[in-house]
């Protein structure tokens, strides 16, 4: 009788998994819990999220849900009243056996450990060519039908994705745009859901850029990022956290961490953002002020620095960000912080106009700016902004959302190149910490006759020596 209820415990890990109480209890683990409800309402989910957070856990406990009909009191998630056929996916072959089959079905000569109760599970076909590699799972549905669960990697390419519809597909790690575009397709008429486990090591990947950055708002409704970071979970010690971050390169920190997209080795500036971050704090008026400026039809980009002297170190504290617009409203923007403010331009501004002659430094210059071409020596420039980074001379405000988009995608190319993609604001800040320190002044003092320095960021009235932004 003991042996049996050993057998039926081990068999059962479903039911012990987010318990109501213990120190392992579900109310803390908000995360899961967001990622889970986000499936009531979104049809794609990503569940970036650090190292040892229990990521994968997630994704087998959510197709375990629906393979089996079983649902916990407490899920508000998506849910299945009959039989599904579903997919998990990983990496590899190989991954996919070690990972996913074992998460699910427990390890080889203990199948029915796993996440899928044991006496559950109808039939298990194996895989040929790879040992001990499952291929199909029959599960019993409470309903009384058999879901069907494939086992697929994305190392077998896109075309082995396409086929029939699926109820629900769990990939765990990051497929490429072709394999997500395809899973994508086959649960279009199933009304069927898609969502990833994975920590986002490869930076800004077009998969990872559609959750993060959604191009529009219809993309919005239909996409669901949840992050979770060590400090989300309880079963992580603060023992086991230190000896994972004192082998963990500097550049990989936040995303192993805390499920912050990062380059990796092909990153320009491989640093840690929480090295370079910085909440937002008021700016003394005895503090100097600069911008660096980017031009271009596409995208036209500004970045302000200031300098805290009793320190020496600078704060990126403001961005200007737009595309397609005429140079007068750039400039509006741009004058906005304070048109005092002297800033450096893109030197390609010198051209001049095909229309009327006159080049964009001149535009700019009759429209209020006060600029001067800024130096453009490239790869001199990204290893001065870079020793400065690391060095803790410059700071980048948490708020500069924009800036902080383009520092996660800068990166070189396999040749060592420069990738001269949506890097405006990168380039601004070269600008600005090249040419611009020696142009920063500070602002001139209160008019009485114009009634005192008006402070735009407080959206009038008169701004003090120690007012926000003054």
């Amino acid at each position: 009788m003991l042996e049996a209820e050993l057998r039926r415990r081990q068999q059962n890990k479903f039911s012990r998994i987010f318990p109501a109480v213990g120190p392992c209890r579900r109310e803390l683990y908000a995360r899961h819990l967001e990622f889970f409800a986000a499936g009531a309402q979104f049809r794609e989910r990503l569940f970036a999220a650090g190292n040892r957070t229990g990521k994968t856990e997630a994704g087998a406990f959510e197709l375990t849900c629906h393979a089996t009909g079983i649902y916990p009191p407490w899920w508000t998630g998506k849910r299945f009243s009959k039989a599904i056929d579903a997919w998990a996916c990983g990496t590899t072959n190989q991954t996919t056996r070690d990972i996913v089959q074992e998460k699910l079905l427990g390890p080889e000569g203990a199948r029915g450990t796993g996440m899928l109760p044991g006496h559950r599970i109808v039939h298990v076909a194996n895989k040929q060519g790879l040992p001990n590699a499952a291929d199909t799972i029959w599960v019993e549905h409470v309903s009384g039908g058999r879901s069907m669960i494939g086992l697929k990697s994305y190392e077998s390419g896109r075309k082995s994705f396409e086929g029939t519809a699926k109820h629900a597909i769990w990939c765990d790690e990051e497929p490429d745009l072709g394999v997500y575009t395809e899973c994508l397709y086959r649960t279009a008429t199933t009304d069927g859901v898609l969502y990833t486990t994975f920590t986002p090591l490869n930076g800004m990947s077009e998969v990872v850029k559609s959750f993060f950055e959604p191009e529009s708002d219809a993309v919005r409704l239909v996409k669901h990022v949840t992050q979770a970071t060590w400090d989300d979970v309880p079963h992580l010690t603060a023992e086991a956290k230190a000896q994972l971050i004192a082998s963990t390169p500097a550049y990989q920190r936040d995303a192993r961490t805390r499920g912050i997209p990062q380059l990796g080795v092909g990153a320009i500036y491989p640093l840690a953002e929480s090295d370079i971050l910085v909440p937002p704090r008021p700016l003394p008026a005895h503090w100097p002020r600069v911008y660096g400026m980017d031009v271009g039809w596409r995208r036209t980009a500004a970045l302000w620095l200031a300098l805290d002297r009793d320190t020496g170190t600078w704060y990126a504290w403001h961005e200007y960000y737009r595309s397609q617009a005429e140079p007068a409203v750039h400039a509006a923007g741009i004058t906005a912080p304070g048109k005092w403010i002297p800033g450096v331009i893109d030197p390609s501004c010198l051209a001049s106009s095909q229309i009327d002659g006159r080049n964009l430094m001149e535009m700019y210059g009759q429209l209020g700016l006060d600029l001067e071409p800024a130096e453009n020596a490239v790869e001199t420039g990204i290893y001065e902004v870079w020793q400065a980074l690391s060095s803790g001379r410059l700071k980048v405000f948490e708020t500069l959302a924009n800036w902080i988009s383009e520092f996660r995608r800068y990166h070189r190319d396999e040749k060592g190149r420069v990738v001269k993609e949506d890097d405006h604001l990168m380039d601004a800040t070269r600008y600005a910490w090249m040419s611009g320190r020696a142009r920063a002044k500070v602002a001139p003092p209160p008019s009485p006759a114009a009634g005192g320095y008006v402070d735009p960021f407080r959206g009038g009235g008169q701004a003090g020596p120690g007012s926000w932004m003054a």
